[in-house]
């Protein structure tokens, strides 16, 4: 079963690591809203345009959703 972009975003969370894709992490976690399920990058990207105040840059998403399609890549090897 592939794992939703939520899930991966998870596995990112670091409240020590104040980076961009971390603090992305962290504040997707207390998005209560946030489509956990999802793993469409266009229904992503359009949620996150307009109800995510908390993403400085859609390239933070852009970067974190290109890590999860490696990661899905890796995994199915």
């Amino acid at each position: 079963m592939r794992q939703s972009f939520y899930q991966y975003l998870m596995t990112l969370r670091n409240p020590n690591d104040h980076g961009e894709i971390a603090n992305f992490a962290q504040n997707a976690f207390f998005d209560q809203a946030f489509p956990k399920q999802e793993t469409d990058f266009e229904k992503l990207s359009n949620y996150l345009e307009l109800n995510a105040g908390y993403l400085p840059s859609m390239s933070v998403f852009d970067q974190a959703y290109n890590m999860y399609l490696s990661h899905e890549h890796i995994g199915r090897n």
